[in-house]
């Protein structure tokens, strides 16, 4: 895996790590406090999702 994917792939995993620790489990998942915490967290897995896609693609062309 390229370094820059590295980077990228930490990063997200540590932005969904801090995102569930600030969550308040305590007023429920879909409480309305806790909406921004879970728009985040989705955006980091899409975010996962794109760098082992793109990672993949980089994979393909090398082997040309």
């Amino acid at each position: 895996m390229h370094l820059f994917y590295k980077i990228f792939l930490a990063l997200f995993v540590i932005f969904i790590g801090f995102n569930l620790y600030v969550m308040e489990w305590d007023l429920g998942f879909w409480h309305e406090e806790n909406a921004k915490f879970i728009l985040s967290i989705s955006a980091g897995i899409i975010g996962i999702l794109v760098v082992f896609v793109m990672h993949t693609l980089s994979k393909f062309t090398e082997k040309k």
